[in-house]
């Protein structure tokens, strides 16, 4: 696949199929990871790598988070939304969390660390778009909680960026649309 239709083509796959993904190509997918922009050659990235029974540190931290603002609710009710809860994390049959780990570098910023390693997880999406996987990056509120950050056991200065879900695709790829190029492009020439 060229690179401008890797580019163009790929799209979060949201819903894949349970088949097991070949360790040696998710190891690929991290290796294209790893060859991302970082100031300074710092690599500022980790990458944990869940399968089979390892999603369950992601669910029970899912689970966790949720329990903490259910309130009191009848105990079949609150075990069926820890149930939900901790099947997040097995929508596919790899997750990799992506991880910010700067360096002690002083010349490093932190936020270019942590561009770096969004830089790094799009190599990843590619490569896997590139390789027949469909993936999808995922964020929000409780990957942030200091639950999830327990559970992977993170340093100090570490935080999440993403939870990459990964799989052979199990849904038809929708097409994407942009504004064109030209209208987000100021140029200054002299």
């Amino acid at each position: 696949m060229l690179l401008k239709d890797a580019i163009r083509t790929r799209r979060s796959i949201g819903k894949v199929k349970p088949d097991p993904v070949d360790k040696t190509l998710i190891e690929e997918l991290i290796e294209a990871a790893t060859w991302a922009p970082n100031h300074h050659g710092t690599e500022p990235w980790k990458f944990i790598v869940m399968t089979g029974e390892g999603r369950n540190t992601l669910g029970e931290a899912y689970a966790r988070i949720a329990r903490e603002g259910l309130g009191d609710l009848a105990a079949e009710e609150l075990e069926a939304r820890l149930h939900k809860e901790r099947a997040k994390a097995l929508r596919a049959p790899v997750v990799i969390a992506a991880v910010c780990s700067p360096s002690d570098n002083p010349r490093a910023t932190a936020v270019e660390e942590l561009a770096a390693v969004h830089a790094a997880v799009q190599n990843l999406l590619l490569s896997a778009h590139a390789n027949g996987l469909g993936a999808v990056w995922r964020s929000g509120d409780p990957m942030y909680h200091p639950f999830m950050h327990e559970a992977f056991g993170l340093g100090e200065k570490e935080s999440l960026v993403g939870l990459i879900y990964i799989g052979y695709p199990d849904m038809k790829e929708l097409p994407g649309k942009r504004q064109p190029a030209a209208s987000k492009t100021v140029w200054l020439e002299g």
